[in-house]
């Protein structure tokens, strides 16, 4: 494996993961914060499955989406953490080159999907506050079932070429790649190849993905606040916004990282390595750990199920 940067090849057997350039021997320390925030994006979303399937008053759209977020979630740190933290914990650093290519599909797949879901979410936020009476008519379920449907097409379809274009290329210098994970452009910056293609896609991608769904859920709340702002009461005002407010956080939760990560990635050149490493790794891994709190917290209907699941003993 000594030799495993040096060797001429096209396409490599294996790739090799560094984990974090830089921080190698914090690996194990660093694997502590990551394991904990996994553990809870795991039980978190799987407890929201579960008091979704077994109250009754939560079968409607909004919690149709939520049930989709927690899967997505699920999918979108599972397809990174495990090996993660077999490189944190066993130097497990090998990945197979075809399984490092599914790894970066799944990886951006499952992120377009989020981010699909959340503007399912701001509609279905849309609907209930502007045409509350005709929420039920319009939001049917068969209407989410097509929503979810059409985001899953969309994010599966659009990233389909991610993989494609990273494996034409050749990688005759390194099969190192400083990361955690297979990342799209991490890899191909290895190629020893014109690679102008692969970069015009990503950025085609951000636009397509995360700039439509941005202006999308800020068109939504633009018209949710001139809804709100017209109703006669500051106590209606807030009541209202109450029930906006956990997709509200669950939306610039996952957004900002996002947005960070994207454009530090692409344009800040001078920032450390490892700065870019942790800051990819904190926008996959804490959006599935908070969202469920987000819900959790905010949602009477959930809290009081979770109550009831966990009772308390009376002092």
């Amino acid at each position: 494996m000594s030799d495993s940067n040096t060797t001429d090849f096209t396409n490599p057997s294996t790739f090799i993961l560094l984990g974090i350039p830089g921080l190698e021997a914090a690996h194990v320390w660093i694997s502590i914060p990551f394991c904990a925030i996994y553990a809870l994006a795991i039980l978190g979303n799987f407890t929201i499955l579960l008091i979704v399937k077994i109250e009754p008053s939560l079968h409607g759209p909004m919690y149709y989406f939520l049930c989709m977020l927690a899967v997505t979630d699920l999918a979108l740190s599972t397809s990174t953490v495990p090996k993660m933290l077999s490189i944190f914990w066993f130097n497990s650093r090998e990945i197979d080159f075809s399984a490092c290519l599914a790894q970066l599909y799944f990886i951006h797949c499952f992120s377009a999907m989020e981010s699909g879901i959340l503007v399912a979410m701001a509609l279905d936020r849309y609907v209930a506050i502007c045409h509350p009476l005709r929420h039920s008519n319009i939001l049917t379920n068969a209407a989410v079932a097509k929503l979810g449907l059409a985001v899953v097409l969309r994010s599966s379809m659009l990233v389909l070429p991610n993989p494609f274009l990273a494996r034409r290329c050749p990688y005759h210098r390194t099969n190192i790649i400083p990361h955690t994970y297979c990342e799209h452009i991490s890899m191909v910056k290895l190629a020893c190849a014109d690679i102008r293609v692969n970069n015009y896609y990503g950025f085609s991608l951000i636009f397509l993905i995360t700039g439509v769904d941005v202006f999308l859920i800020a068109l939504s709340y633009t018209q949710i606040l001139r809804a709100i702002f017209s109703l006669p009461t500051k106590d209606a005002w807030a009541k209202t916004f109450w029930t906006c407010s956990s997709h509200l956080f669950a939306t610039l939760a996952f957004h900002i990282p996002a947005l960070f990560f994207i454009l530090t990635h692409r344009f800040a050149q001078n920032v450390p390595l490892h700065f870019h490493v942790l800051s990819a790794n904190m926008y996959l891994l804490v959006p599935p750990m908070l969202n469920p709190l987000i819900y959790g917290l905010k949602t009477k209907q959930i809290r009081k199920r979770l109550l009831w699941l966990f009772p308390h003993k009376e002092a």
